[in-house]
């Protein structure tokens, strides 16, 4: 099987290759049968990346451990549902999986395309599967067996314990759907930049497509710091890792390409730099893959160092070199048809936004390449922590809440005074009050309060939008006001829906700003020994160790109080995995709608004694109920009005 797998690899490696060929002699010679043929391909190299994933799956599921990335990644002790995660849990897997992936996007995109002459469209998708072909076949294959003295293996070394977590059989596929997604619009844009294409399809066509990688990006990100706070038991999220960095980069680039794109729909402003910022996008996903894949940082979400590097060094190199020429040579196509005309309007609220979302992008490209860039020069690494990032992008990201409220408001080209007044009153009254309220409750420290307030001030902006509408419809159609609601969005989904999108970022901006008031303690406590922290009284009953299968654990019984009343018991543990020896904590957590509980069990300090910290986290559950909102308002948006 590991001949036809292989086998596999090498045909969709010469099938894309073909693809491209093909694509571009069609296009210059007009040969429609060779264009039908690189379409095919494309459909050809799907069929071969998903058998060979399938021939890769199989092994894991009936431990054939004559495989080396089988044998590393897996062992009999795991789940069925950890050993198909596994495919995609180390180095050789995941770029297979990531071809497959890729496969299957283009698939779609050539199929959808197929009437609007789609060779430059091909050409793109096959020479980005290509690439990651050669990954497969030739460096990285996931296919390359292993021999110890001539005797097969009789069981492996496991999953990373890291991954083995409900959230960790999600969170990678969503998160990969997201970043191979963004070639897509690129190839689309890419194509109408080399064939002048006229009107606003493919517009439309590669903003739909940048929204769905949009979507599943942001639910990766979310998933995966769900997964830190619940699994890693450092009491947090998010820590700004060169990794996290990495997959916040393209969703920030293609959430300010998703706000200009509107001018170029509705004004046809901005064509230039809306190109640059779908290919930003794009090339921004193959750097967090190759700063995942490469070792070039320190991060518990890499792998090992690699010398995979240098090659998505040339493919970056190369396709940024190849996209800016295009684009130059294309200016005349890309020329704006009308200027900004007054800097009170929602054109300018609008580029505002995206020179912020671009100021944020630099800051954290730089504050991520800081130590690679200081090693290199001075051969001592040098890391920007976690403060460093809090400080700059702090003022960045309040900037950006304050604009969600300002830029619906205001008319297209120019805003009156009386306009801005009327629209603004009431938001700025509600933006006061949670300040003022702040301040009562004794909440001194600026960011925090201003941040509330600015959630304020966006949240009633956005109910004033929606109620206004509303209410017309309402009296019109005699459905009421929830009637009304439900037609107005209905007529303007696109609209609506982003707007619901606003108040899920304003309830991750509540979650957020929830930081500023957390709270921490670290005791070691007998059985019976208690530990106060706020409300809450923690008391161990009781601490216990087992084993199973695949792991030893410690666990701690902890029953909880908070103002003298019970509240259940928390079992955080300690476990200790067979295979590679590695040492996992296991936190539980409290949930509450104002404030988590979150407790984590550091082992067993003497016979019959425990280690435990213990956080408070206030608002964090909006963090979470507002990524639900986001995901929500988006499907919305893809609603037809």
């Amino acid at each position: 099987m590991e001949n036809l797998g292989s086998m596999c690899l090498l045909l969709a490696l010469c099938l894309a290759v073909y693809a491209m060929a093909a694509s571009v002699v069609a296009a210059w010679k007009r040969r429609p049968l060779l264009a039908a043929s690189a379409e095919r391909s494309i459909y050809a190299v799907w069929f071969c990346v998903s058998c060979a994933s399938a021939i890769l799956v199989g092994a894991f599921l009936t431990n054939d451990y004559r495989f080396a990335y089988v044998a590393e990644n897996s062992n009999r002790a795991m789940a069925a549902s950890y050993k198909f995660a596994a495919w995609w849990g180390g180095q050789e897997g995941s770029l297979l999986f990531w071809s497959w992936l890729l496969a299957s996007y283009s698939a779609l995109a050539v199929y959808r395309s197929r009437r609007g002459g789609p060779a430059p469209l091909i050409l793109v998708l096959a020479g980005t599967e290509a690439f990651f072909l050669l990954f497969n076949a030739f460096i990285a294959s996931p296919f390359r067996m292993l021999a110890v003295d001539g005797a097969t293996v009789s069981d492996g070394v496991g999953l990373n314990p890291l991954l083995q977590y409900p959230m960790m059989r999600i969170h990678p596929p969503i998160l990969y759907l997201g970043y191979v997604g963004m070639v897509v619009p690129f190839a689309f844009s890419m194509k109408a930049l080399a064939t002048r294409q006229r009107g606003s399809a493919w517009l439309h066509s590669a903003r739909q497509w940048t929204l769905v990688t949009w979507l599943f990006q942001g639910i990766g990100i979310v998933l995966g710091a769900r997964w830190a706070y619940a699994a890693l038991g450092w009491g947090g999220y998010w820590n700004w890792d060169p990794v996290e960095n990495a997959s916040f980069l393209p969703w920030l680039s293609s959430t300010a390409y998703l706000h200009s794109v509107m001018m170029q729909e509705k004004k046809g402003m901005l064509r230039v730099w809306n190109v640059v910022l779908v290919s930003s996008s794009f090339f921004l996903c193959i750097f967090g893959t190759m700063m995942t894949r490469a070792g070039l940082v320190d991060s518990v979400h890499a792998f090992a160092k690699s010398s995979i590097g240098r090659y998505f060094a040339w493919f970056l190199a190369v396709g940024i070199v190849a996209t800016g020429g295009l684009i130059l040579r294309r200016l005349d196509y890309l020329k704006s048809d009308a200027p900004i005309e007054n800097v009170v309007s929602r054109e300018s609220s609008f580029l505002l936004n995206n020179l912020l979302f671009l100021c944020a992008c630099a800051a954290i490209l730089w504050g991520t390449l800081f130590p690679v860039m200081t090693e290199w020069l001075s051969g001592e690494k040098i890391t920007l922590e976690k403060p460093w990032f809090n400080r700059i992008l702090t003022p960045l990201g309040l900037g950006l809440l304050l604009l969600m409220g300002v830029a619906p408001l205001p008319p297209w080209r120019r805003a009156s005074v009386e306009n801005l007044a009327r629209n603004f009153r009431v938001p700025i009254a509600a933006a006061c009050s949670v300040a003022g309220g702040c301040i009562a409750a004794g909440v001194r420290a600026v960011y925090p309060i201003v941040s509330l307030a600015l959630c304020a001030f966006v949240l009633v902006s956005i109910g004033i939008e929606f109620f206004r509408g509303a209410r017309v419809l309402a009296r019109k159609s005699g459905l009421g006001l929830v009637g009304g609601l439900a037609i107005l969005t209905r007529r303007n989904t696109r609209r609506y829906g982003g707007y619901v999108v606003h108040m899920g970022i304003v309830l991750i901006f509540i979650g957020l700003t929830g930081a500023a008031f957390n709270r921490a303690g670290k005791a070691v406590l007998r059985v019976g020994g208690r530990m106060h922290l706020g409300e809450y009284t923690l008391i161990v009953k009781n601490v216990t160790m087992g084993e199973d299968d695949n792991k030893l654990w410690q666990r701690a019984w902890i029953d909880v109080y908070k103002g003298g009343r019970a509240e259940g018991d928390l079992e955080p543990q300690l476990e200790v995995y067979k295979s590679s020896r590695q040492q996992i904590g296991r936190v539980d957590i409290r949930h509450a709608w104002n404030e988590d509980l979150y407790v984590n069990f550091a082992g067993i300090a003497d016979e019959g004694t425990a280690r435990i910290e213990v956080f408070i986290f206030p608002l964090v559950s909006c963090l979470w109920i507002g990524a639900g909102v986001l995901a929500a308002g988006t499907l919305v948006a893809f609603v037809p009005s």
